[in-house]
């Protein structure tokens, strides 16, 4: 059965993991008596996580005729004849009204019923509940016919679980694709240097002073990593065993130790220097007469925004903030506060715009911690709004593979017994965390 993503505004959405049957209709009877049938409603209404009988009142209440669904045999039934894309529309309707969470869009909700029968949808991704308009018919049908709770939990995260197994399934292959390239190259490299030792060889009667000249044999090994990277063992056939080679060899070592033990000293200079006081309250100059940066904080954030205004490509983005002097940290903190300086109401739209920033900063491992901190910092320094909007970033980000749920889940932990742990923010994503912990052990029981 053709499948299709489970909303208009993500049809061509190739990776939404949330689809449902195309819908078959079918005419039957004639005169008066014409009727359409909805032959697969039952498969649409459960991937939708609805009773069927909403959907089949829906389209009565929309086109003004009388409809029935019939649990026992799960036929759905239209007075007259209505062609199929029409009811494609009026689905797309409910789906907008009934099933979407009016906050982050997810198809992921309860219908709830409150003390004021009033018909509300609770999100299990961000915890948003929306309010359905009470002046729509159906909302009367489903006071006197309220859905079952807790009826298919474990439906509503089976795509999910679904998709995460195809996701395994296809770095698997692409790992057993990478281990297959990487003997191709073994083969080719190892037919390569069979041919480059016996060009060595043919070079290896010189004279001794040629042959134990450190100059000359450095000259050689850097031909022979030129003409094949695995090389080594072609080094080792022709390594000098004599006392004079031994001795000279362990001098290089020294040579070499040393020298990394002053380039480490030199770092640790430099870091000390960028970590005084005296360095972080020296004011610097813009550059364009916008008056003075007072921290290396600010400094990036200048940095980055003019680099923004370019309009370079994300590789030269990523290869930008790799370049910035800070800790990897500062950069993040930075980026965060050049991309969504003074927003908070909307803090989330503006992150789902920005995304592919944020995905380019994320390349390196462990650059997704940095971007979770940096989002607490953010939000807390911009107004309590983006704190709340919180739950909807890590949504966004998470949906675009921007961020893992296991880092996510790692920050949460951590920042609970943390030095922040009163901070507004916990209590903000408690339900999104707990709508991940409970699609974890699910898959975990299965």
């Amino acid at each position: 059965m053709a499948l299709q993503n489970i909303g208009a505004s993500n049809r061509d959405d190739a990776f939404y993991r949330y689809k449902m049957p195309k819908m078959v209709t079918k005419i039957e009877g004639r005169g008066n008596g014409i009727k359409t049938n909805v032959v697969n409603m039952v498969e649409i209404a459960k991937a939708l996580a609805r009773p069927a009988s909403y959907t089949t009142k829906y389209f009565g209440c929309e086109l003004g005729a009388q409809s029935k669904f019939d649990e026992k045999t799960g036929t759905s039934l239209v007075n007259g004849a209505h062609d199929t894309a029409k009811l494609a529309g009026l689905l797309e309707n409910f789906i907008k009204k009934y099933v979407q969470c009016y906050g982050c869009g997810n198809p992921e909700t309860e219908v709830l019923i409150t003390k004021t029968q009033m018909v509300t949808l609770k999100c299990a991704a961000c915890g948003f509940i929306s309010d359905v308009d009470m002046r729509d018919k159906l909302t009367s049908f489903i006071l006197k016919n309220p859905p079952e709770q807790n009826k298919s939990s474990k439906d509503k995260k089976a795509m999910r679980r679904a998709e995460k197994e195809r996701l395994k399934e296809g770095e698997a292959a692409d790992e057993e694709q990478k281990k297959m390239k990487k003997e191709v190259v073994k083969k080719k490299a190892s037919s390569g240097s069979s041919k480059a030792s016996v060009k060595k060889k043919s070079h290896g009667h010189g004279s001794d002073e040629d042959h134990h000249s450190p100059s000359n044999s450095q000259a050689d090994e850097n031909d022979l990593a030129a003409a094949n990277d695995d090389g080594d063992d072609e080094v080792q056939w022709q390594t000098d065993t004599s006392l004079e080679a031994a001795r000279q060899r362990i001098q290089d070592q020294l040579s070499a130790v040393t020298a990394d033990m002053v380039m480490l000293s030199t770092e640790e200079k430099q870091k000390s220097s960028k970590k005084s006081p005296e360095r972080e309250k020296k004011p610097e100059s813009d550059g364009h007469g916008n008056g003075t940066v007072t921290s290396n904080q600010g400094r990036l954030v200048h940095e980055i925004k003019e680099y923004l205004k370019k309009g370079s490509s994300l590789i030269q983005f990523n290869s930008f903030l790799g370049s910035l002097s800070g800790t990897s940290q500062e950069v993040m903190n930075a980026l965060l506060e050049a991309l969504f300086d003074g927003i908070g109401k909307g803090f989330a739209k503006e992150v789902a715009k920005k995304k592919k920033y944020l995905e380019a900063a994320t390349q390196e491992g462990g650059s997704q911690m940095f971007l979770m901190h940096a989002i607490e910092s953010f939000s807390e320094k911009a107004n309590p709004q983006a704190v709340k909007e919180v739950p909807l970033v890590l949504k966004a980000l998470y949906d675009n593979d921007v961020l893992e749920e296991e880092i996510i889940l790692k920050w949460y932990h951590q920042g609970l017994v943390g030095g922040n742990k009163s901070s507004q923010i916990w209590r903000s994503v408690k339900p999104f965390i707990e709508w991940l912990q409970n699609a974890e052990s699910e898959s975990d029981e299965e």
